[in-house]
């Protein structure tokens, strides 16, 4: 009988586990202009708020290797080669202040990612710098997003159009949800020159809302 009912208890936990909705997080890549600044006020927050609110965060980078400041770091679940979308709820991308803006090239991989998610419904979240990533993969297209400023106006001997954001309608630097797709202009690393907060807890908060409407 004892046998019997911790089997059942077994079974049961089990299943919670595997009902436990996933939560993909795809960090950027490269060198950061402040790497324990963005995992802990950043990473550290959607982290926090997501397991919070009952979902289980997988970590996922092209490399598969941990991304390291001096005090912090994270170790990733897996390669992003590795993911299959429909194992998860939706997806969110830190900025990580890498390179600061643009940072380094896009990776193709997060960018078919992305777009698989978007063709299946899934809510995708991304805080500045990793709006780029949303922008290649075409889904930003007659939505609204918002970021540090408006990348299709020209700034002479500073920079050109980025037409990736063609067709897009910038809607300025705080939290704006259009159909799915949540987005922010402030990440913790530009909020003091921006002279706007860290929009990481709202940007969060607005992408668990978005998952709990779909479910």
């Amino acid at each position: 009988m004892v046998a019997i009912l911790l089997g059942l208890v077994m079974i049961n936990t089990t299943a919670k586990a595997q009902s436990i909705s996933k939560v993909l997080l795809i960090p950027r890549e490269g060198e950061s202009a402040n790497p324990d600044v963005m995992l802990k006020k950043e990473v550290g927050v959607m982290n926090d708020m997501l397991r919070k609110a009952g979902f289980k965060v997988v970590v996922a980078n092209v490399s598969g290797q941990p991304i390291e400041g001096i005090m912090k770091a994270l170790k990733p679940d897996l390669k992003l080669s590795e993911v299959k979308v429909d194992d998860y709820v939706g997806i969110i991308l830190p900025c990580m202040a890498v390179g600061l803006l643009p940072g380094p090239p896009v990776s193709p991989v997060a960018v078919t990612i992305v777009k698989q998610a978007v063709e299946k419904g899934k809510p995708v979240a991304a805080a500045l710098g990793s709006v780029y990533i949303l922008a290649e993969a075409g889904v930003l297209k007659g939505r609204h997003y918002a970021f540090a400023d408006d990348p299709l106006i020209e700034l002479p001997r500073i920079r050109k159009k980025d037409l990736r954001f063609e067709g897009a309608i910038y809607s300025g630097l705080g939290v704006v949800r259009d159909r799915g797709i949540i987005t922010s202009g402030v990440c913790p690393a530009t909020e003091g020159w921006l002279g706007r907060p860290d929009c990481t807890p709202e940007l969060t908060a607005a992408f668990i809302a978005e998952l709990g409407r779909k479910k």
